[in-house]
């Protein structure tokens, strides 16, 4: 059977990976890190301790659209670890809770008993967003343009409200797209509202991993499709058509798989497209007693966007998306504003003491998906007929979400799969 070497244990990597070694390639992944995830994972918090907690680096979530990372957590048989939500909860500064969950109207009104409850929003910025999504679902087709402009830009276009942007479309996309509107190409926004929350009355349900992340990776979920070795603590050094370098060592294969990061590129011998990154932070905080029984909240008006109950309300993991701004602060500093605003939300975080911290800065999380942006993304395809891409900087189709990283690896299957005249189909398409 042909070969292939997979460079990278991200979930481009992984996915490829999973792909062609169902369809009977031989496949060799190597991974610089001791462990598999990428940016997807999780690591002991007391990495000296044998008995310490898992932590993820930062909370993953998916949506029921994900069609190609439900799929992909199918090949690995742990599918069943994923928890879905029904409903998004919105709170306010003060503890208001507005929520939003599907009703008995079909897509694309399913919301429309929920969303006219929702005390959060005005009866102005509700009509605003209505008129909105209206719009959207009108132009998603026909303007050419949604690749250059910002989302912001086209929002203002469609007069929405302050409120309506801030604690609407704002809270949403940002999170979903890792990056601000005024630097977020429409077509981004326009796809996760069409396909998150319009297009299907189930799409918008989110998953959330009920395990730690690197669990869903385990050696006994690859066991399943046997003929994968897996090479860890092997850093790529260099790559062509001929063969890898990793660990100071060369390997040799039929096809080669690069799903490295895109500022790893160059130093490995390949061209670097001229993307720039947007971070992410997340905040692990422990505390000596519950402060909230809801899963999860979004969280309106402040810094923190996004709350996840991990442990029966005492410990609680926060999401910051597009951090620019926390990234010059101490880890300190970025502990006091989350304290300090998770006291306005949920009334006994203003008596429960915090027992331990943790911050983790992921700088490099995703490429910021600006106006633009679309068209310095890379195809599967390499100046060498053996050599293929794959991440989710690449073009997906999606933005740098876990579906677009799996997309890609299933697309740089496809592509080495056809090259090896063995033709499969991996990719799913969207759910519309």
């Amino acid at each position: 059977m042909p070969e292939v070497i997979v460079l990278g244990g991200g979930l481009a990597g992984l996915a490829a990976a999973a792909a062609l070694a169902g369809a009977g390639f031989d496949v060799r992944l190597f991974e610089a890190r001791p462990f598999l995830g990428g940016r997807a994972t999780s690591f002991p918090l007391s990495p000296a301790d044998n008995g310490s907690e898992l932590i993820d680096n930062c909370q993953h979530v998916l949506l029921r659209c994900c069609v190609n990372l439900l799929n992909f957590y199918e090949r690995l048989g742990v599918a069943g670890s994923i928890r879905f939500f029904q409903e998004f909860y919105f709170i306010e500064p003060g503890g208001r809770i507005s929520t939003l969950r599907r009703g008995s109207l079909p897509a694309p009104l399913h919301f429309t008993e929920s969303f006219l409850r929702m005390r959060c929003l005005g009866a102005a910025d509700k009509l605003a967003i209505a008129r909105g999504l209206v719009a959207l679902q009108r132009e998603r087709g026909r303007r050419k343009d949604l690749d250059e402009i910002s989302m912001l830009d086209w929002l203002l276009q469609k007069r929405q409200t302050p409120r309506a942007i801030e604690r609407f479309w704002q809270q949403v996309l940002v999170s979903a797209v890792n990056e601000e509107l005024g630097r977020m190409a429409a077509r981004h926004g326009f796809q996760v509202f069409w396909l998150g929350f319009l297009a299907r009355a189930d799409s918008y349900e989110m998953g959330v991993p009920a395990i730690p992340l690197g669990e869903l990776y385990r050696a006994d979920a690859w066991q399943r499709l046997g003929n994968v070795r897996m090479h860890f603590r092997s850093p790529v050094e260099r790559l062509d058509d001929s063969g890898v370098i990793a660990a100071g060592e060369r390997h040799t294969a039929d096809y080669y798989i690069c799903a490295l990061p895109f500022e790893r590129l160059e130093a490995i011998g390949l061209p670097a497209p001229p993307l720039e990154h947007s971070p992410i932070t997340g905040i692990h905080l422990w505390f000596d007693r519950p402060v909230t029984d809801l899963p999860h909240a979004t969280l309106l008006d402040r810094t923190i966007q996004w709350m996840f109950n991990k442990a029966e309300g005492r410990y609680l993991q926060l999401v910051v998306s597009a951090s620019r701004d926390l990234v010059p602060l101490s880890r300190g500093e970025v502990i006091e504003i989350a304290v300090g605003e998770l006291r306005e939300f949920f009334p006994e975080a203003r008596r429960a003491r915090l027992e331990k911290a943790h911050v983790i800065k992921e700088l490099r999380a995703t490429f910021s998906a600006a106006p633009g942006a679309g068209k310095l993304r890379a195809g599967a395809r390499t100046r060498w007929p053996n050599v293929f891409l794959a991440g989710d900087w690449t073009d997906s189709g999606w933005p740098a979400t876990m579906e677009g990283a799996v997309r890609s690896g299933y697309i740089a299957a496809e592509a080495v799969a056809a090259a090896a005249g063995r033709p499969g189909n991996f990719l799913l398409p969207d759910t519309a």
